[in-house]
């Protein structure tokens, strides 16, 4: 017998019985952890971000506060903003242990700063490391009928802007580099979680995953994801059903990566996570094109142009998403 599906709808992501849901991530996360990994407690990298947040919110549930490691990882880019938000975020949700891991000189010792910089400067001539700030971005919007392109944006101390499109040879050689972030937080995670007989708890969320916007063996290694079934607009919904303090649901979504300011919008997604959330839904249930272009206030070429780029983003990146072949 068949159901009925509901008419697309701005709501359609809504979450009716969001104790229920909690619940349920609850009790798998404490099951998944316990009893198929035989693990006792939880250690969770926190950043001040939505995502973290609420997989720390669900681990203290699931576990209690004094079974969960809060490890906050900065670095000389990071924001001053997501360590303070993180000691709050752990402070509300009573964690009675929360470590502090520098990761700078590590980065340091892998040359993770001077490799971006040399491939920045290779690519806008008059680069200061030491001064100017720098970023890469998308500048396309996600209805163009073109592949994404990336820019280097770098930002002089008097406000000036040099914006250049990044040839593959460095733009491969400044992600590879940032990588290294990710790369040394995940391996400080599972020092410490293996010294606690702890499971690493992941953070991405649904667009994280299937587009491909985690680093391999970095933010996407982990041992167990609770929330990555989730949209980015449900996961604010149980950051609020939780509790999550109102400064971390305010702040808007950065990569925190790079030494000038930087949104996941102009980094990788290309547009506001609250109008993709919808579209994605969209395109995965097979609505019609002209349907979803209806409801959200633009025409079916810029849908279907959008479906277009989902479509190539999910299949560009199956290779993070892959298991090693045996």
């Amino acid at each position: 017998m068949s159901t009925i599906r509901k008419p697309f709808s701005k709501d359609i992501l809504h979450i009716e019985n969001i104790e229920s849901v909690c619940n349920e991530i609850i009790e798998k996360l404490k099951n998944d952890v316990t009893r198929k990994l035989q693990r006792r407690g939880a250690a969770i990298g926190i950043s001040g971000g939505i995502d973290s947040s609420v997989c720390m919110a669900l681990s203290a549930k699931a576990f209690g506060s004094n079974k969960v490691t809060a490890i906050m990882l900065p670095e000389q880019d990071s924001s001053n903003d997501s360590l303070l938000l993180a000691e709050k975020l752990a402070s509300k949700f009573n964690i009675t242990e929360t470590i502090l891991e520098d990761i700078t000189k590590a980065l340091e010792g892998f040359e993770c700063y001077k490799r971006r910089d040399d491939a920045i400067g290779s690519v806008i001539n008059n680069f200061d490391p030491t001064t100017d700030k720098a970023k890469i971005e998308i500048k396309q919007d996600a209805a163009s009928n073109l592949p994404p392109v990336f820019s280097v944006t770098v930002i002089k101390p008097n406000g000036d802007v040099n914006s250049k499109l990044l040839p593959v040879k460095e733009y491969l050689q400044i992600v590879a580099s940032t990588n290294f972030k990710q790369r040394s937080r995940m391996s400080m995670l599972y020092y410490h979680a293996e010294r606690l007989h702890y499971a690493v708890i992941g953070t991405p969320n649904k667009h994280e995953v299937e587009q491909g916007f985690f680093v391999k063996h970095g933010d996407g290694g982990a041992d167990v994801m609770p929330i990555a079934h989730l949209y980015k607009t449900q996961v604010y919904q149980l950051a609020n059903y939780l509790g999550v303090p109102q400064e971390i649901i305010d702040r808007t979504p950065t990569t925190d990566t790079y030494t000038a300011e930087q949104t996941q919008e102009d980094f990788f997604y290309q547009m506001p996570f609250e109008q993709m959330d919808l579209i994605w839904y969209g395109w995965e249930k097979e609505y019609s094109i002209d349907e979803v272009a209806r409801v959200m206030g633009k025409t079916s070429d810029d849908i279907q142009n959008i479906y277009k780029n989902f479509e190539r983003k999910r299949k560009t990146t199956e290779y993070l998403r892959m298991r090693p072949i045996f």
